[in-house]
């Protein structure tokens, strides 16, 4: 499998964001969108990306508020 395609199964199945991944595993949170229109990263950053999908951090997703949050609702 590819680089590419093992970070999008990684994102799948832990349900990380994008953004997240590219800043926790590069410092870049445009990583995965420069991927996906075809960015080819350098060795060094390679090695960088799947030494991150070797060993990622313990990472749960969170609920996030929104519209349906009590905070910053206007329900009374």
């Amino acid at each position: 499998m590819s680089l590419h395609g093992e970070i999008e199964a990684f994102l799948e199945r832990t349900q990380m964001p994008a953004t997240r991944f590219g800043r926790l595993a590069a410092g870049d949170p445009r990583l995965v969108g420069d991927l996906r229109l075809g960015r080819v990263p350098g060795p060094d950053l390679t090695a960088r990306l799947r030494a991150f999908l070797a060993a990622p951090p313990v990472w749960k997703p969170k609920r996030r508020g929104g519209a349906m949050s009590a905070r910053g609702s206007n329900a009374r």
